[in-house]
């Protein structure tokens, strides 16, 4: 593929390219937008602002662990500004935590708020309020109040909200530890969404 006609991904609220993302953007261009400049993002910009930019311009928009920062109110005002940027055939790769199994994970193992669920790769313990609320480690590190979880979602709230948004079609993988990993598209997907995202309709 050349560079004249390279897919091209918006890493939504990514905070740093050189956190990683998913190995199948490995050939796209990969772009981050972010609302700090400190980050140095190729694009300077408040999520729920997407719509003021030229449309269709993106195949792919990647959004990890950053829509359930938003107000509930403006989920819808993000999702729509990320289908204002995609392509006619383009789609949405969304990663969220996932409060419906968190729910169901306290009351079966007898769990409060500060128990530890897990530790992250860098060996730090995440608690069920971070998961809730917001990593509380780094919104008292930083002072930035944004890191905090605004709102969340269970597997038929995130589906609700995409339908609405105009993804009329979901496919849920699985995700990692308490995690919703979703891939929204306008249309069914191709057989190349297929193949580059590892899933068969038929299946």
């Amino acid at each position: 593929m050349t560079e004249l006609n390279k897919r091209r991904v918006l890493n939504v609220g990514g905070n740093n390219k050189a956190i990683k993302i998913s190995a199948h953007y490995d050939e796209f261009d990969h772009l981050l937008a972010d609302i700090d400049a400190g980050v140095k993002p190729d694009v300077l910009i408040d999520a729920r602002e997407l719509a003021t930019l030229e449309p269709q311009q993106f195949d792919a928009v990647y959004c990890s662990h950053n829509l359930e920062h938003f107000f509930a109110h403006d989920v819808g005002k993000v999702l729509g500004g990320f289908r204002h940027v995609l392509k006619a055939d383009g789609f949405v790769e969304i990663r969220v935590p996932n409060l419906g199994a968190l729910m169901r994970h306290l009351v079966e193992n007898n769990l409060d708020l500060d128990d530890v669920l897990y530790q992250t790769g860098a060996g730090h313990p995440i608690t069920a309020r971070d998961v809730f609320y917001g990593w509380g480690r780094e919104i008292e590190r930083s002072g930035v109040d944004f890191y905090a979880h605004k709102t969340g979602f269970s597997q038929k709230t995130l589906q609700k909200a995409l339908n609405q948004a105009g993804f009329s079609f979901v496919v849920f993988r699985p995700g990692r530890v308490l995690e919703i990993y979703a891939l929204a598209f306008v249309d069914e997907p191709t057989s190349f969404h297929q193949e580059l995202l590892g899933f068969n309709l038929d299946n």
